[in-house]
């Protein structure tokens, strides 16, 4: 499998298409109906990414990774890759690789998207970042991974940057475990 699949850019669009419209996601899904690689690095400079915001059991932390390169504290995440066959997948194992924890339960429908500048990413590359929801289960330990500095769970009312998306992508995650979800 690679970017000639087409499996996780269907997936991401179907994905994308379930939200309600907005501006943002009416731009990433006309990335990818323009861009058959528009979920790989490949495509330049603009590609889909996902990542996962992980909240402890009992939605009071949020588990946050320093970059290494960026030195500042995100989200999990990064750059789909070949295996991958959904968004959800992708920031999945992202999460996991980059956590240390064993397992996480995820939400499938993102809760936020971000269209963001990248200038260790080739210069001039912009992530079309699809975040998902996580949730670790109580007691689960965490580690350090290649690519962060350091990693740590953070209170979500007193987050270590003021950057306004990921206040409001922990503010989405909040209000999605705060409502009954309708199956």
């Amino acid at each position: 499998m690679g970017p000639s699949d087409q499996g996780l850019r269907e997936d991401a669009l179907t994905v994308l298409q379930s939200l309600p419209p907005s501006p943002a996601r009416d731009r990433y899904v006309q990335h990818l109906r323009d861009h058959a690689d528009g979920v790989y690095r490949s495509c330049f400079p603009d590609h889909v990414t996902a990542s996962m915001l992980v909240l402890s059991h009992d939605h009071t932390h949020a588990l946050l990774t320093l970059h290494g390169k960026a030195q500042q504290w995100f989200q999990f995440g990064g750059h789909c890759e070949p295996a991958d066959t959904t968004l959800a997948g992708a920031a999945t194992r992202e999460a996991l690789e980059e956590s240390g924890l064993p397992a996480i339960d995820v939400d499938p429908l993102p809760i936020h998207l971000d269209e963001h500048a990248v200038p260790f990413c080739g210069g001039g590359a912009s992530h079309l970042d699809v975040r998902f929801l996580g949730i670790a289960a109580e007691g689960a330990e965490h580690a350090v991974s290649e690519e962060s500095l350091d990693v740590r769970w953070w209170p979500v009312d007193a987050l270590p940057t003021n950057e306004p998306s990921m206040r409001e992508m922990v503010a989405a995650a909040l209000l999605r475990v705060s409502t009954p979800r309708v199956s």
